[in-house]
């Protein structure tokens, strides 16, 4: 057993593995480094999603046609997730990042144009769509460019450029507001287009395939999307990363209702969603020099379970020092396993599914994230207090999900196993004795 943690991808022995931030980046090609600066870059730009709403109330909407255009956007989200993996195995990560910068650079500025209500929602859906293109495409990108033991830490960094951005974002967006909406959707066009400008400048095309990836690829019974799903083990990973999203998202939803139904401040909401940004900006980085080397099961449990525990603090009572402490226990949970969650589908996927598998884990990311909030709400006003047991059950079983789901990136699924060991049986001169 110890042999097998000690084999184990992301252990001392992998190259490069136990590295941190600096080193890793000391290391990374000038391929990485231009990407996670052009995915800085666009978060830096992703103004509409945060401004949709007053966007749409400025224009003369209701709160309700507003709401329902923020709805349509985030649907967007899971599509273009699903749509970005195709277009990253079929073309390339440097034209789906391309299609899906320039496209959304023209797409966002038309509605500034449009005063029809259901074109907008057409127009809002379509780049909501379009700007997802590139996010498969840069971590297929990403996976295909680092070392096998310096990917956890790749995608801690990765995640890093996307909360700096974010973070900075509603600032600027502020400060471009005071002056005109107009002037914030040209700055997300520019910002859209710089980053296709990298892409374009630094991105290799599509290579071509080695014969051992062209055999085993002519070689799988099914093809694209249903070889993904055909991985019965990233199934259980996929509904670990849907459930945990679906309870995650819950600080942002019903949250804030039950601080102000137990009559605390919105000040202590301010707090915590502060506390975390803080926490898992300064401290995420870091701890994946540790977290990296960890065994991958020991990751998902810790990463999917805390969150768990933490909104099981909630159930005690929302008192601040409650509050507090639960929140530091969930936000280690991103800080554990974020970067591998992320990671996986790179560790794991044949090279010509890259994209798919990262675009079935985005997609599933999206479709939580989407869901949560309405069904978080919906429960907790039948429920109550109750509502942190329900989360935290539902947290347990995606830390369930996760441990097996989750392989070693050298184990074979299951199926492939099989398949192969009929291969040696069924080859002339196969001796039954030796394969077993």
């Amino acid at each position: 057993m110890s042999e097998e943690v000690d084999r184990e991808p992301g252990s001392a022995e992998q190259p490069g593995a136990g590295l941190g931030a600096i080193a890793t980046w000391r290391q990374t090609s000038i391929t990485s480094k231009a990407l996670l600066f052009g995915v800085f870059v666009n978060r830096l730009g992703a103004f509409l999603q945060i401004f949709l709403v007053l966007f749409m109330t400025h224009r003369g909407f209701t709160a309700g046609q507003a709401g329902l255009a923020l709805g349509i956007y985030g649907a967007g989200h899971v599509l273009g997730a699903f749509i970005g993996g195709w277009l990253t195995d079929r073309l390339s990560a440097r034209a789906a990042t391309l299609i899906s910068m320039l496209g959304s650079a023209a797409l966002i500025v038309s509605i500034l144009y449009i005063n029809v209500y259901w074109v907008i929602l057409l127009a809002i859906i379509t780049v909501s769509t379009v700007s997802q293109l590139n996010r498969p495409a840069a971590q297929a990108m990403l996976a295909e460019l680092t070392k096998p033991g310096q990917l956890v830490m790749t995608m801690a960094m990765y995640r890093l450029a996307i909360n700096l951005g974010t973070a900075v974002t509603p600032i600027v967006g502020v400060a471009l507001v005071s002056v005109s909406y107009d002037l914030l959707f040209w700055a997300e066009a520019f910002a859209a287009v710089l980053y296709s400008a990298i892409a374009w400048k630094f991105l290799p095309g599509k290579a071509a395939p080695d014969e051992a990836a062209s055999a085993a690829k002519a070689a799988e019974p099914k093809q694209g999307y249903r070889a993904v799903l055909a991985d019965w083990r990233y199934d259980f990973y996929l509904a670990a990363v849907f459930l945990v999203t679906i309870v995650y998202c819950q600080y942002i939803a019903v949250l804030p209702l039950a601080i102000v139904n137990d009559g605390l401040s919105l000040w202590w909401y301010s707090v915590i969603v502060s506390a975390n940004a803080i926490v898992v900006a300064v401290c995420e980085v870091p701890a994946t020099k540790y977290v990296q080397t960890w065994p991958l099961r020991l990751t998902a449990i810790a990463g999917f379970g805390l969150v768990a525990v933490g909104y099981g603090v909630y159930a005690i009572a929302l008192v601040p020092v409650l509050l507090v402490i639960g929140t530091l226990i969930w936000t280690t949970s991103e800080i554990i396993g974020a970067p591998t969650t992320f990671a996986y589908p790179g560790m794991v996927a044949p090279p010509h599914l890259r994209g798919r598998y990262s675009g079935a884990m985005l997609s599933v990311f999206g479709l939580g994230n989407a869901i949560g909030p309405a069904v978080g709400v919906w429960l907790w006003e039948h429920v109550g207090q109750t509502f942190w047991l329900w989360a935290a059950g539902v947290a347990v079983l995606s830390a369930v999900c996760a441990r097996i789901g989750m392989r070693r990136p050298d184990e074979q699924p299951a199926d492939a196993a099989t398949a192969k060991a009929e291969e040696t049986e069924a080859a002339p001169g196969a001796n039954p004795e030796a394969a077993t």
